[in-house]
């Protein structure tokens, strides 16, 4: 019988001493402060929901459940050796589907329950495979199908505890709260107008990228911001919206700016759930830049390349996020915990687009490598834009005559723009000389010719700008001429202008000016073509060659025709036309030497073929991709001429290289396949029209024939997954420059992320439907109003 007493001490005590069981040691470290946007997305790496502050817990658990439980989606899951069994065991991803509840960690490989994380009550009786699923994480793979089911068990089991604790935590309608509140139906139904008003507003600001919060903000202010002020506009001709606000309480307005936030967060949330699904489980490539906001932060921009169901080459924006330092290993972690935050795997990644940057190009510690070590498919290639701009700075320095002729550039512009008064006399110089063409026939008009112009300065990283500002001169050739006199006749002091025309009018200027104006224009088409986001690398790789074929024909035979277009300029420009036998100094050398050479040399082998060889050289240099196997195999998918450059070699190394995207019975049949695809296409009629790999791609999804040879199809997605410039990222940054500008200098890093989504993506942002924003918005957080229960 004694075992069925008590002893008095223990009653005493109760309060001072209980079991281990019962108690659960408070965590060293709690975290008192949370952002949505850190959130861990690996189960094996996160922290448990006990060890976050108790305030906010209950933002932590509604976070996770915005995400949902973290399924990657892996092309090949690691494989365990179990003893005593002879074949390997791994995850298998059809778990998903029958376990909704399963979370996959790649970091250790193991199975976790999402459930169990969010409502596991610390201090519980363990259960089989509790503790398990929540912390350490299940592997034994070998007996996965009776473990997993164990850990379900039966009905009163600590998982369907925490799953029904789940269903009622989702269920905001039957919370205690809203029970005591007791909202009626009116109370939803103007509830419901404030909150589809207020979003409307939202919806507008954020795809123009305008500010919400103004200065004031009272109800005496004649500017409240663009938000509030867009609400007064729509209750003022709305007399329903405006009943709906004067109605409600005031802690239920939905005009705050935490409201404000939330909007801005469920669009980008739905946002990226519709590129999410986009992408499914492709590969894709990274395209990575980092630039500094108008409030001097460091922001990496981080935009993704894969081709969808269509077969077209899409580049989504990802995610921008502050970096406190620039090294390769600081934007390295900033990149993962991205992908981290968006349950994208490492072992997706197919290739790698950065600038020249050390940091990011670096052989040993960049960013690149880094990438390399744990992705060995993750084929880095450099932006080309920004290769095609380096080939051109280094040209303009490629003899002493070009580098003066840039420097003159640089004090023309600089002296012809340096004030208002001196732009306004640029611009109606120009402006009377086009009035005088027209009247005389030289030139005609029409919609968007002749338009207002001025004289842009040349940057070293502004991608085309040294050939329009020599477009430009050549253009307002007589103004810049007629500033430059007005400058030298009523300045007060004596100024260079009088220098600059005399520079202007010799035949050195007009002969380089010319020069420079044929090399830059070579370039400049391929400039432009670089920055389109469908562009390809083995059609990028074809137009580097067709510059360099006309860079060698202009050396071979394109003296005459470039001497003859400078004589003409000359004489329409009445500056007077050097003899070509004449003898002249050697340039750098003194005349006292004796040394001297024709004109003819001088224009000829000193600078027309130096400026020639040096950009050739430097394309050669940049644009090295031929000698690289991956790249030239690629290019054997060419469609032109009939498939000329098909190679079954060559494309059947490709699935050697790639043989985590290639089985072994795929390496096996790949080369009976491609024979049998190269025959096909030839005959068909309909494969003659295709130009490059991009329209190879989507006339074998029309014609389904990528699922007639989808070995080759996959070779061909590879190709056009490859990234060639990182124009998407720098657009990106433009519109980083609107959202966040002198005025909006202190938004928040959250929010401002939110906004570039939005922004950046506002094809997709626009066609979202207001519902799922809405549902989305509704799920963020507990919220003191209810929408009616037929509304969603």
């Amino acid at each position: 019988m004694m075992r069925f007493l008590v002893p008095r001490a223990s009653i005493e005590n109760v309060n001072v001493v209980q079991s281990e069981a019962e108690v659960e040691e408070p965590p060293p470290n709690v975290v008192n402060e949370f952002n949505s946007n850190e959130i861990v997305r690996d189960p094996g790496l996160r922290k448990q929901i006990h060890e976050y502050s108790p305030d906010i817990q209950d933002q932590v658990r509604r976070a996770y459940i915005l995400k949902g439980p973290t399924q990657p989606i892996l092309e090949k899951f690691p494989r365990t050796q179990f003893a005593r069994e002879p074949r390997t065991r791994a995850f298998c991803k059809s778990w998903y589907e029958k376990y909704t509840w399963i979370e996959y960690s790649e970091f250790k490989d193991a199975a976790y329950c999402f459930h169990c994380f969010l409502f596991k009550k610390p201090g519980r009786s363990e259960q089989f495979g509790f503790e398990v699923f929540t912390k350490s994480g299940y592997k034994d793979w070998k007996h996965a199908s009776k473990g997993l089911q164990g850990h379900v068990g039966g009905h009163g089991s600590m998982h369907n505890s925490c799953m029904k604790d789940y269903d009622d935590y989702n269920n905001q309608r039957q919370s205690i709260g809203a029970k005591f509140l007791r909202a009626t139906r009116e109370s939803e139904e103007l509830y419901k107008i404030r909150l589809t008003c207020s979003l409307d507003c939202s919806r507008y600001l954020i795809a123009q990228g305008m500010a919400f919060r103004g200065h004031d903000e009272s109800v005496t202010s004649l500017n409240k911001g663009n938000f509030r002020e867009m609400v007064d506009w729509v209750k003022s001709n709305d007399e329903k919206v405006r009943d709906a606000y004067d109605r409600g309480s005031n802690d239920c307005k939905m005009i705050c700016g935490d409201i404000q936030k939330d909007f801005a967060t469920s669009c980008a949330a739905e946002v990226m759930k519709v590129i999410m699904g986009e992408l499914g489980d492709r590969q894709f490539s990274v395209l990575i830049d980092e630039s500094r906001d108008i409030s001097v932060k460091e922001q990496m921009a981080v935009m993704f390349r894969f081709v969808n169901d269509k077969g077209e080459v899409v580049e989504r924006f990802l995610a921008l996020q502050k970096v406190e330092s620039t090294t390769s290993e600081a934007l390295k972690n900033a990149l993962y915990s991205i992908l981290d935050r968006h349950t994208l795997s490492i072992s997706r990644i197919r290739g790698q687009g950065y600038d020249g940057a050390s940091n990011m190009r670096g052989e040993f510690n960049g960013l690149q490598r880094k990438i390399l070590d744990e992705n060995p498919y993750a084929l880095y290639v450099h932006c080309y834009a920004h290769r095609l701009q380096l080939v051109v700075v280094s040209v303009t320095s490629s003899c002493s005559s070009i580098y003066d002729f840039f420097e003159y550039i640089s004090l023309i512009v600089t002296t012809t723009t340096a004030s208002c008064k001196r732009m306004d006399a640029l611009k109606q110089a120009h402006h009377d000389e086009i009035v005088c063409q027209l009247a005389t026939g030289e030139i005609s008009s029409g919609r968007g010719l002749n338009q207002e112009s001025t004289l842009p300065r040349p940057g070293d990283t502004r991608w085309g700008s040294h050939f329009m500002t020599l477009i430009r001169l050549d253009q307002m050739w007589a103004p810049a001429l007629a500033v430059l006199s007005t400058v030298d006749e009523l300045g007060r002091l004596p100024s260079q202008a009088a220098g600059l025309i005399e520079k202007m009018e010799c035949f050195k200027f007009a002969f380089i000016l010319k020069l420079m104006l044929k090399l830059l224009g070579i370039t400049n088409e391929l400039s432009k073509i670089l920055q389109r986001k469908d562009l390809n690398i083995v059609l990028a790789m074809d137009l580097v060659d067709d510059v360099k074929a006309r860079l060698a024909t202009l050396r071979e035979s394109g003296w005459d025709d470039l001497f003859d277009n400078v004589q003409k300029f000359c004489i329409a420009k009445g500056i007077p036309v050097l003899d070509m036998n004449q003898e002249i100094p050697v340039r750098g050398r003194s005349r006292l030497e004796g040394k001297t050479v024709t004109n003819l040399h001088h224009y000829r082998a000193e600078i027309f073929y130096v400026a020639i060889d040096k950009i050739c050289v430097e394309m050669d240099h940049r644009f090295s991709e031929r000698s690289n196997i991956v790249l030239s195999s690629f290019s054997c998918l060419d469609p032109k001429n009939s498939f000329s450059k098909f190679d079954v070699d060559k494309l059947a190394r490709l699935a050697d290289i790639y043989h985590e995207d290639f089985s072994n019975n795929d390496r096996g049949t790949i080369r009976e396949q491609l024979e049998t695809y190269i025959v096909h296409v030839r005959r068909h009629v309909s494969f003659s029209t295709c130009e490059d790999v991009q329209s190879l791609a989507l006339k074998m999804v029309q014609t389904d024939k990528r699922f007639v040879f989808p070995l080759v199809y996959k070779l061909i997605e590879l190709a056009l997954i490859l990234p060639v410039s990182t124009a998407s990222v720098e657009r990106a940054f433009s519109a980083m420059s609107i959202i966040k500008n002198k005025l909006r200098n202190k938004i928040n890093d959250e929010w401002f992320n939110d906004l570039m989504i939005c922004y950046t993506e506002r094809e997709i942002f626009k066609s979202l439907d207001d519902i799922d924003i809405i549902r989305s918005f509704t799920a963020k957080k507990s919220r003191k109003g209810h929408l009616p229960p037929n509304f969603m």
